[in-house]
């Protein structure tokens, strides 16, 4: 059985020497330049920058999005158990579906209290 991880083994030192070396040889061979402000500056099409390069989000934003990974997860989840769930009925019976109607109602609760704290309100 052990046999079986050696090539996996062999992969991952493989990588953490290829990364090693690549490293090295940058630190050793990598020219060294002179900084100063000038050529630390944003060049674009040779017009001095305005203003920040990024525009600042929502945090709004940012919320939405990790209710979205939240609820899609969910989902993950479900399609599995709903796959098998007709073969396990016969042996679980009731068991199977108490288990995701309570993981459900747990992501209810969440999305219940996500709405009364005003998280999908883009109004505000």
């Amino acid at each position: 059985m052990l046999e079986t991880y050696i090539p996996v083994l062999l992969h991952i030192i493989v990588a953490i020497g290829f990364a090693s070396v690549a490293m090295i040889a940058n630190l050793a061979l990598g020219r060294h330049g002179k900084r100063n402000a000038t050529k630390d500056m944003v060049y674009e099409c040779g017009m001095v920058p305005e203003q920040s390069g990024q525009p600042r989000f929502s945090v709004k934003f940012y919320l939405v999005a990790m209710l979205f990974i939240l609820f899609d997860i969910e989902i993950v989840f479900m399609y599995p158990w709903a796959v098998i769930f007709q073969d396990y009925v016969a042996r679980l019976g009731p068991t199977i579906l108490w288990s995701m109607l309570s993981f459900v109602l747990i992501l209810l609760f969440g999305y219940v209290y996500a709405i009364k704290k005003g998280a999908l309100d883009w109004s505000r």
